[in-house]
């Protein structure tokens, strides 16, 4: 049964230079990854973490490569232009992220040579709860590729004239093509042309962007006057208190927290951990990826300082239609034909090298945490590469469906790791660091964790809040909910833990010679 997809454009639409010539990026990304990567992986330890035997350069690359997406990209000049640079906060809070991940929790991951995020949370609460956790894992990495093919949609549709379901098609296929075929090196090899076509794109831009504007003076002059308080990275140390802020300034607090915290419990994140050849590259390699993911930021906020400041009518077009699309209108109006396909290559690199590792770490915890353990505990290394396999194209095509039924790229950004934030982050943390967590301090920590995000609502999903949260204006919670839930649910474990320690005994994290023991048992 075949499937027929039908593309609404004609010739008269599309910049057929522009669109030849992603075509053989693409082209060039698929024999990187597919060719020139599949001669590394031969074993499920080459397609899941690189046979842990990644250098530090390739490392850090793949790491920076997979936060910095086109959700990072569209979403921060989107932020930036519509609302403010305080509202850009996932560059540094992500950032952030990477370094305290690098320093407290890379070397105790790596140190057990565990083979995904869900294996100590096997190990502390059994085969049952992580899989249940599983669940917040996967619609994290979800929502995060969904995200970053909305941001390449956009922008395909606006500088190359494609419209945007064929846009997001055709990126998704060579994505899931080329980790099919190579695994953790594919994504590795691809993530490093990709990161450096990024950077170059991106500063290549501003020069011309600014050339069409004025001075990045006069820009941030304007820029700042217009907006205030709110044109600058932290809000007033007394928020609470000042006018233009009042509430909004614990909602800040509250996603500042997310994206910081947040982007620690992410497969994604420690598949890349787990791939370094030892623990200090595990560590070096996160905090280098923190520093480069907040310097490939600088030119996605200052294109969108440059888009609030254009005068969009002296160019032949209209503002945006959305804030969304300001990266794509500065790339398409203010800079040269050559150099908006330039910026578009930086774009695409940006939303493959994010993608790829997205569905790769999806399909690793679906194949090594749900089919090994509760279906097939004596499945093959060749099997559970074929389930990773077919995992990878059922994670893209529902990445896809997210992609073409989304609104705001940040939205989605942060819904990401809102989830990760309330359920998994505290999970994985206790389940690293305190060793009498148990199964019935987990389950006691999720629920509690689940009920009171779910009580503040979600206006992107139409879902209206149920718990008598203070600080609501407009229908929105700006109470800080979502720390609330993640600190309830570390203080819940820790409770219900030591209440029931002796009926539910606290099981150790095994080092790989213990668990080779135990299976031999």
């Amino acid at each position: 049964m075949g499937v027929v997809v039908y593309v609404a454009f004609t010739d008269a639409d599309i910049v057929w230079s522009g669109f030849i010539s992603m075509l053989l990026f693409y082209a060039l990304i698929y024999y990187i990854g597919a060719f020139m990567a599949s001669k590394k992986t031969g074993s499920l330890d080459d397609m899941m973490v690189a046979r842990r035997s990644m250098p530090l350069g390739v490392a850090m690359f793949t790491m920076s490569a997979t936060w910095v997406g086109g959700g990072f990209i569209n979403g921060t000049a989107e932020s930036t232009y519509a609302d403010g640079l305080v509202w850009a906060q996932a560059p540094w809070g992500y950032a952030l992220s990477l370094i305290i991940g690098g320093i407290f929790y890379a070397r105790k991951m790596r140190r057990y040579e565990f083979m995904t995020i869900i294996d100590p949370l096997e190990q502390r609460f059994g085969k049952k709860m992580a899989g249940i956790l599983y669940i917040p894992a996967l619609l994290g990495e979800l929502f995060w590729s969904g995200a970053i093919l909305t941001a390449l949609g956009t922008t395909f549709g606006t500088i190359l004239g494609l419209d945007f379901t064929t846009s997001i098609i055709i990126s998704a296929i060579i994505a899931v093509a080329y980790t099919v075929f190579g695994g953790m090196w594919a994504v590795a090899y691809t993530d490093v042309f990709q990161m450096g076509v990024l950077i170059i794109g991106l500063f290549l831009i501003l020069p011309f962007a600014f050339g069409s504007t004025d001075s990045i003076g006069v820009n941030w002059a304007n820029y700042q006057a217009d907006f205030g308080s709110y044109a600058s990275l932290f809000p007033p140390l007394d928020g609470w208190n000042h006018p233009d802020w009042g509430n909004w300034y614990w909602h800040w607090w509250d996603y500042a927290l997310l994206l910081i915290f947040g982007g620690i419990a992410w497969q994604v994140y420690f598949q890349r951990v787990l791939s370094a050849k030892d623990e200090k590259t595990a560590m070096w390699l996160s905090i280098f990826a923190g520093f480069i993911c907040m310097l490939a930021a600088l030119p996605a906020v200052l294109i969108g300082i440059i888009g609030y400041n254009a005068d969009w009518s002296a160019f032949g077009t209209t503002d945006p239609e959305s804030a969304a699309m300001v990266l794509p209108h500065v790339l398409r109006f203010l800079t040269p034909e050559i150099v908006a396909a330039l910026g578009l290559g930086a774009l695409a690199a940006a939303v493959m090298s994010s993608m790829d590792s997205s569905i790769l770490s999806a399909s690793s915890m679906a194949s090594w945490n749900i089919y090994r353990p509760l279906f097939r505990p004596k499945a093959s290394q060749d099997e559970l590469k074929k389930v990773i396999k077919r995992s990878i194209v059922l994670m893209g095509m529902a990445a896809t469906i997210i992609a073409l039924n989304v609104g705001s790229v940040y939205t989605l950004w942060y819904l990401a790791s809102d989830l990760v934030y309330c359920i998994l982050f505290p999970q994985l943390t206790m389940a690293l660091f305190y060793k009498n967590a148990n199964v019935y301090g987990s389950i006691a920590g999720f629920c509690t964790a689940l009920f009171l995000r779910l009580g503040g609502g979600e206006p992107a999903m139409g879902l209206p809040h149920f718990l008598p949260y203070p600080m609501i204006e407009d229908g929105l919670v700006l109470f800080p909910f979502r720390t609330l839930a993640a600190v309830s649910a570390f203080v819940m474990i820790f409770v219900v833990s030591e209440a029931t320690k002796k009926k539910s005994r606290p099981k150790p994290l095994l080092m790989p010679h213990e668990r080779n023991n135990n299976e031999a048992l």
